[in-house]
Parts: structure tokens; C-alpha cells; sequence
């Protein structure tokens, strides 16, 4: 399941982002997204975990979540397909 999160601190990479999600199952991939131009972090990226269960904790437990003051979105990212479909 690919999952959406946002929200997380500028200074969070991919290793943060694993390490979050790796208590509660096997994640198969982290990307967070960067701003071109600075570099910086833009406070969102995805999570891919293959085991839905496992994804699906993941969601309730860290959705809502404070990290350093700041409060995580976490939630079932939705096909690219169902997003252009709303342009």
C-alpha cells in the first residue's frame, strides 16, 4: 500500500521516514519530496509498505501524530489517476 504523509519536520529524509514507519511492518520504500530549488524538504513524501495490515496500523497509529510540535497527515495515498480526474 502506498501510503501519504505530511507534515513531518524539514529536517526528515528518507532514513526518518523508514525508521517511523518500520515499527509497525516491512516498508518497501520512502521518498520524501524536495523543493527544487532550495533543497530543502517540503514536509511530505510517501511510504510504501507491502503488507496492508501491517500499512493500515501504521495510518491509525501515526496519523495525527505530534513529531518536534508538528502534527503528521498520514493516509492511504490515492492513485495519480483518481487525482487528475479532479483537474
Amino acid at each position: 500500500m502506498k501510503i501519504f504523509v505530511v507534515g513531518f519536520p524539514i529536517s526528515f529524509r528518507k532514513q526518518e521516514l523508514l525508521e517511523l514507519f518500520e515499527e509497525y511492518g516491512e516498508v518497501e520504500s520512502t521518498k520524501v519530496i524536495m523543493d527544487a530549488k532550495t533543497g530543502n524538504s517540503r514536509c511530505f513524501g510517501f511510504v510504501e509498505m507491502p503488507n496492508e495490515d501491517e500499512a493500515k496500523k501504521a495510518i491509525e497509529s501515526l496519523n495525527d501524530k505530534l513529531i518536534e510540535t508538528r502534527k503528521l497527515v498520514v493516509l492511504k495515498a490515492k492513485p495519480k489517476e483518481e487525482l487528475a480526474a479532479k483537474d
